[in-house]
Parts: structure tokens; C-alpha cells; sequence
């Protein structure tokens, strides 16, 4: 069988699987859920396993130490793993919402319900916890799934899948049986090949690394939800408890570097900026985080060369390190004179997924909230935050910077289309 037959099959058996779904009950997706939540936790050993042999592949093609911690499952990460399943499994049903409703003087009564969008390709690196988010999340949104995750978790992401699968069916009689699928073959041209199908997928939603999501968005001829890129701000201001500023930055920077949420450059307000910088910069020195500032941050740094133990490691910024996702322990640092200047620096160098603003000048706060163009936009708390399990929703698929449908982090309901419904007795246009 060609690769083209082979998407096609993937994806006809999905778009049929999505019309069973859509005539399950709550309950039977909340079961079939809770089942794939044990059935996880049940073979955490053999996807340790599984996984293990991953690492080994990720090793070999030179994955940074950020993006293989981002590779790794261990028993926490499987137990985070199925916790959010099961989550899934607790929040509402998103389907049959009535989202409007009106009656018009003739009589004629119509509903807006939230109804699946069908078919979700899912195409994704590194993570293979995205396989369970994302297969969950679908399926309770009664989308079937086309998972397409990175060679390097291949082994990860087809066994996680073939779990829950074999959950689902062993639990509900009628479970799809192309509910969730995982691509099989690693070959780059079945991307442009699936997503060409526009007769069976509905959507896609990219997660990784900018090429990634470039290249998704310029070969797909369906709809692709993204964000390009997270080159994520923290603004210290004059006003900020430093104290607080400091471990903001500091988790927003190395809780987990190499997720999109992570902060890249750190904004301080020049009124504070001999006293907050050696503070944070013995914290990051402590990480070995790169530095990469500019000219004021370096000048106050090296005042101070004895207070970083290890040594920090600094460099001067360029202008393209301002726009640089590095998913690694670099960040960006610049002393800026005031919030005026941080929001123009934020809205001409961010990506639009989330910044934050330290301070308790109330005033400074909600004109950062209001003028800030990102998806996520924090008053005192750490970037880190934007995660749809952070925010209550679960498991999430992704984060969208989108501005047309789902912004920022994507549950259920964003995973849901509508459809007008007219309850009529006899009523004709004139």
C-alpha cells in the first residue's frame, strides 16, 4: 500500500469514527475515559519502557537536555498523565450546549448548539504526554483524532495510544474503533499527504517548534489552528515587590525551559534594576542559565562580578535575540525606562502567547492588561500558568495565538464547532 493510501484509509476510518462518536452518550465517554485513566497508571512500567528506548533515539539525533527532559516519562509524568485524563472524565460534556436561542415574530424557534468539528489531525514533537491530552480531550469533545507525534517519541506515543484504545474497547461495546489513531510511519510527506484530505479532516492543531508549525501551516489545505512560537516577557516594574519578582522570573524561566509557556526575556524597570538584577542573577547563575542583555543590564551586572558563584554566564543581545524562542537555560535581558516602553518592546518583539507584569501599582497593571497583545496577558503571577490543566480545563491541546476562534489555552469547548437548529410549524419565507 502507498503512503497516500495509507493516509487516505487513516483518514476515511477517521472520519466514520467520528460519526459513531457523536452518537455517544456522556456516561459511555466518561466510562471509556476513566477505564483509559487506569489502564495508564496499570502499564506505567512497560511505557517507562517504551520510552526509555526513546531517549536512546532522541540522544542519538542531538536533542538538547531541555528537549530530552521534555521527551522523558517517569512515573510522576505518567501519573500527571493520567490525573489529567481523568480530569477530562469530570468536566462537562462540551457537546449539545445551547449556545442562543430565539424565537422570531413569526413563530419560527431556533437553537445554536455546540456540535464536534469531526476530525482532528494533531501533529506534534517531543511530548508524548500530547498523545493522552489530546486523545482525551477529542474524544470527550466527540472528535475522532489522527495523532502524528515526532520519531523521537514513536515508540512512547504508540503505545500510550494503543492503551487507551484497548481501554475504551474492552469498556464500551460500541467504542470507534478508529477513534484515535497514531500515524505509523515517520515519513515526512504523510503530513502534507493527510493534510491535504479535505473531504475527511476537519482540522489540524501543530504543537512544537516554529518550523514545525510553519511548515504545517504552509502545506495544509484544512484549517490549522497555531502559534508560532512562545517568546514569553516578564516586566519587573518600578512598583514590584522584589522579592515576588524574583520568583515569578525565576519560575517562569527554569521551572521548565523548553515548554512555550516559558519566559524568554526579562524586562526590569530601570529604577530597580541595580537592585533586582544581582538578586535574579545569582538565582540564574545557580541554573547556569546564558545571559543575553543589553547594554544597561550588562553595565550593572558587571558592577557587581563577585556575587554570582558559580559565575553567570553572560553575553551581549542582539537584535534577533529579542525575537528567539530558545526552549533552553538562555534568556534575554533588557532595563527599560518605564511600562510604556516594555509594552512596545513586548508588542513589537513577543509572539502573543503570554507576558507578565510584577507590581503593585494597580494603575501600571491594568494598562499592562489592557494594552498587551497576547493571549495571556498576568498580573503578578509567572508565565507558566498558560496550560489548559492550570487553568481548570483538564488535559489541553494545545495553545492557540490565533485571533479568529480559540485564543490561548484549548479545552473542551474549543474544541467544539456549532450548528443552528429551527423548530418550525408550517413557516415559509415570503
Amino acid at each position: 500500500m502507498s503512503l497516500n493510501e495509507k493516509m487516505t484509509q487513516l483518514a476515511r476510518q477517521a472520519k466514520a469514527a467520528a460519526r459513531e462518536l457523536a452518537k455517544l452518550t456522556t456516561a459511555e465517554k466518561n466510562a471509556c475515559l476513566l477505564a483509559m485513566t487506569v489502564a495508564l497508571e496499570r502499564n506505567a512500567e512497560p511505557i517507562k519502557q517504551a520510552n526509555t528506548l526513546d531517549m536512546e533515539v532522541g540522544a542519538n539525533l542531538g536533542l538538547s537536555a531541555a528537549m530530552l527532559d521534555r521527551l522523558k516519562l517517569d512515573d510522576q509524568r505518567i501519573v500527571a498523565m493520567a490525573k489529567g485524563v481523568r480530569d477530562v472524565a469530570g468536566l462537562p460534556d462540551p457537546v449539545g450546549r445551547i449556545l442562543d436561542e430565539r424565537t422570531r415574530p413569526n413563530g419560527l424557534r431556533l437553537q445554536k448548539i455546540s456540535t464536534p468539528i469531526g476530525v482532528v489531525v494533531i501533529i506534534y514533537e517531543s511530548r508524548p504526554n500530547v498523545t493522552a491530552d489530546a486523545a482525551s480531550l477529542c474524544f470527550k469533545s466527540g472528535n475522532a483524532t489522527i495523532l502524528r507525534g515526532g520519531k523521537e517519541a514513536l515508540n512512547s506515543n504508540q503505545l500510550i495510544a494503543r492503551t487507551m484504545i484497548e481501554a475504551g474497547r474492552q469498556t464500551l461495546a460500541r467504542f470507534p474503533e478508529h477513534a484515535i489513531q497514531v500515524v505509523p510511519v515517520p515519513d515526512r510527506e504523510a503530513i502534507p499527504i493527510l493534510l491535504s484530505l479535505t473531504q475527511y479532516v476537519d482540522l489540524c492543531m501543530p504543537r512544537g517548534g516554529e518550523g514545525l508549525i510553519r511548515a504545517v501551516a504552509e502545506c495544509s489545505k484544512v484549517p490549522v489552528i497555531k502559534h508560532y512560537k512562545g517568546v514569553c516577557h516578564v516586566f519587573v516594574d518600578a512598583d514590584a515587590d522584589l522579592k515576588m519578582a524574583e520568583e515569578i522570573a525565576f519560575n517562569a524561566k527554569c521551572q521548565r525551559p523548553a515548554v512555550c509557556n516559558a519566559m524568554e526575556t526579562l524586562l526590569v524597570d530601570k529604577a530597580v534594576a541595580e537592585k533586582f538584577l544581582p538578586a535574579i542573577g545569582k538565582r540564574l547563575a545557580e541554573k547556569q542559565v546564558e545571559v543575553r542583555a543589553d547594554e544597561a543590564a550588562l553595565q550593572t551586572f558587571n558592577l557587581q562580578p563577585s556575587t554570582f558563584q558559580p559565575q553567570l554566564r553572560l553575553r551581549a543581545a542582539t537584535e534577533q535575540d529579542w525575537f528567539t524562542e530558545y526552549n533552553d537555560y538562555i534568556l534575554n535581558i533588557r532595563v527599560v525606562d518605564g511600562g510604556r516602553a516594555a509594552i512596545d518592546h513586548i508588542n513589537y518583539y513577543g509572539s502573543a502567547h503570554s507576558d507578565a507584569i510584577v507590581t503593585r501599582n494597580e494603575a501600571a497593571a491594568k494598562q499592562f492588561l489592557a494594552e498587551i497583545d497576547s493571549a495571556t496577558v498576568y498580573w503578578n503571577a509567572s508565565t507558566r500558568f498558560t496550560d489548559g490543566g492550570e487553568f481548570g480545563m483538564g488535559a489541553e491541546i494545545g495553545i492557540s495565538t490565533d485571533k479568529i476562534g480559540a485564543r490561548g489555552p484549548m479545552g473542551l469547548e474549543e474544541l467544539t464547532s456549532y450548528k443552528w437548529l429551527g423548530f418550525g410549524s408550517g413557516q415559509v419565507r415570503t
